[in-house]
């Protein structure tokens, strides 16, 4: 459908042409700007279009969450809501697993204790710090006992123990160089300078 633009010159008012209002003449002869909508392909294109970005993104790397997720299809050209994001992921089947977002049939990844606490220590660890027989780790505010808990599982040698808080948490060492190589272990992991 086409609109062609209304142009208006003045106004009869009975024998008399007055100038029409200067702000409705500027308006109305203003130039119309439609979306162009020829070259955008039907919804169902763009959903199958999305799927399977959706499904090659899962396929080649972890993704931890949907934020992550619309980041990456951003940067492929795909911009989307959360609702639709999430819609998708339910359509596709995509399962959250040790490993992030798996597609469905993929065979499940088996993730060593280590393997897990490198993972959680990249995506959480903010710093780390040595005092006396005591390695102090920060996480974002929230993240401390998930990082805890994977500590705990992989068993580092020669931790006592940890507590952990909202940001922070102890790790307890047999001696001041059991600290050091521990923090030192826990930078390499999380590729902290």
């Amino acid at each position: 459908m086409y609109i062609f633009p209304l142009r208006c010159i003045s106004i009869l008012q009975g024998n008399t042409a007055t100038a029409p209002d200067r702000h409705l003449v500027s308006a109305l002869n203003a130039p119309r700007h439609f979306p162009a909508t020829r070259n955008k392909p039907p919804p169902h294109l763009m959903k199958s279009r999305r799927h399977a970005i959706i499904r090659n993104l899962i396929a080649s790397g972890e993704i931890w969450s949907q934020a992550e997720l619309a980041k990456l299809l951003a940067r492929e050209g795909v911009e989307t809501t959360q609702a639709t994001l999430s819609r998708d992921l339910t359509e596709i089947g995509v399962l959250k697993g040790p490993s992030g977002y798996q597609l469905p049939g993929a065979a499940p990844a088996v993730v060593t204790p280590e393997g897990a606490l490198a993972r959680v220590l990249k995506r959480e660890l903010i710093s780390i710090d040595v005092g006396g027989t005591l390695v102090v780790l920060k996480t974002p505010i929230g993240h401390g006992n998930a990082l805890a808990i994977e500590l705990d599982r992989a068993s580092v040698s020669g931790v006592l123990g940890t507590i952990a808080g909202d940001d922070t948490i102890f790790v307890a060492a047999r001696s001041e160089l059991a600290a050091r190589r521990i923090a030192k272990h826990f930078r390499d992991l999380a590729e902290l300078p």
